[in-house]
């Protein structure tokens, strides 16, 4: 028999945590290779971690709750194999077979730690994250074994350890008060039954409010959604660009396929896919504009992977991504939209479906509106967003002289990261896109 570690797989780019929503398998259960064992949340997605391994769930390591970083193990599997790998020390990478699976990374034994606490007396279990907080607030063996726990069995957990840190913190006399001159109480141990286990970063004072308001708690993906936005804004100086757009061939292209185009493939043609194609033919003229930034270095990408928002029944918001959109024709492109937009909605997306973006459109136009600024996706470095079609009067230029008429007039807002693409950059792509869509054939085939 050989021990090895799972550990949190990567479930794509710039995902460097999960958080544990539930655990489908006990220590003692049997596993299959494959076989999804727990559930975890990142802020793209839900979904169900495999193990790469058979064998017996000898011990889970991540608590249910427990926000656990990429490569850091959630549990110890024990196998049939009798040949332990050494392991290698780096984060495992993702399985090719499977976009989500778990990558456990073989280990005989976790070497403890040099300044590990005495083991308890009482022989209570202690996790190696529990006992690392320990040793980081310097809390004696003895002082942990009086910390209530709220965990399975009586176990404490993560929480447990930093609402306990918190009263120690305000117990302790404060920086003006004279030094006692002996030693201070023991902190009273507090009933397990009247503890509420919610995180640090929750424990607020009580907020006054009129009988007049609703207080709604924000729901996971609307604290990651305002985290995430936040981050974005801190990171990236954001300017914005606008450029009104005559898509009045667009639009008669659509209106004369629509109908065929829906008895033919069984498939919705929406304005959105040849919006992709405009930005994917723009994104190869401008490469500048499909990078990201690490530290002082500008990253490129060859790959042109576009995001598109999706608007969920909930309100919030999720990105799907069309892998290689510069490779597919409009009629592939289509295809693609109502496939994620489809699965997004019912929660069927997967990881895989929500990495790699290059750069993202986000269609303000569907809710009516007319312009925006977006915020730009971490790690990418400009999005767009295209407003309302609507019909107004323009000046039409023709070789007989100028007139006036009825034309389809659209908004492009171009957001990017000042840091590595300037006014001319950023202006340049958008006319770029806003030109590809007033001279659409068309005659285009579909």
């Amino acid at each position: 028999m050989a021990l090895v570690e799972m550990v949190m797989p990567k479930m794509g780019e710039s995902v460097m945590e999960g958080t544990i929503l539930n655990w489908l398998k006990k220590p003692g259960d049997r596993i299959a290779q494959d076989e999804a064992v727990l559930e975890v949340a990142t802020d793209k997605v839900d979904t169900e971690i495999p193990s790469a391994h058979a064998g017996i769930l000898k011990e889970i390591l991540a608590e249910v709750g427990q926000v656990v970083q990429i490569g850091k193990p959630i549990a110890i599997i024990e196998t049939e194999d009798d040949t332990p790998v050494p392991s290698t020390g780096q984060p495992p990478q993702a399985a090719t077979h499977a976009p989500n699976t778990a990558v456990s990374s073989p280990v005989v034994t976790v070497a403890p730690p040099t300044e590990e606490p005495v083991s308890p007396s009482s022989g209570r279990f202690y996790s190696p994250l529990v006992l690392n907080m320990a040793r980081t607030e310097n809390i004696s063996m003895e002082e942990l074994e009086r910390i209530p726990g709220t965990g399975k069995d009586g176990r404490v957990t993560k929480n447990d350890m930093l609402n306990y840190i918190e009263q120690r913190k305000q117990q302790q006399p404060s920086m003006s008060a004279p030094p006692p001159t002996t030693a201070p109480p023991p902190v009273k141990e507090q009933p397990a039954t009247v503890r509420e286990e919610r995180p640090l970063e929750q424990v607020k004072p009580a907020t006054s409010v009129s009988g007049n308001v609703e207080i709604i708690e924000m729901d996971r993906m609307r604290k990651i959604i305002a985290q995430r936005m936040v981050e974005s804004k801190r990171i990236s100086p954001h300017v914005t660009s606008f450029v009104e757009a005559d898509v009045t061939n667009v639009v008669n292209w659509r209106n004369a396929h629509v109908r065929s185009f829906k008895e033919r493939e069984g498939q919705t043609l929406t304005y959105t896919p040849i919006f992709l194609w405009a930005v994917a033919k723009a994104l190869r003229d401008f490469p500048m504009v499909n990078s990201s930034v690490e530290g002082d270095n500008i990253i490129v990408k060859k790959d042109i992977n576009i995001g598109m928002a999706v608007a969920l029944p909930s309100g919030n918001l999720i990105v799907p991504v069309i892998k290689n959109a510069d490779q597919l024709n409009i009629r592939g492109l289509a295809y693609r939209v109502n496939d994620l937009a489809k699965r997004a909605r019912e929660n069927k997306l997967t990881a895989d479906d929500l990495s790699g973006g290059t750069y993202t459109v986000s269609n303000i136009g569907s809710f009516g509106n007319m312009l925006g600024t977006p915020i730009i996706m971490q790690p990418q470095v400009a999005i767009l967003s295209v407003g309302a079609i609507v019909k107004k009067p323009a000046v039409i230029e023709t070789e007989q002289g100028d007139f006036i008429g009825i034309r389809h007039m659209m908004f492009l807002s171009h957001s990017y990261d000042h840091r590595i693409i300037d006014g001319a950059l950023g202006g340049m792509f958008v006319r770029r896109v806003a030109d590809y869509l007033e001279k659409f054939d068309v005659k285009t085939e579909l």
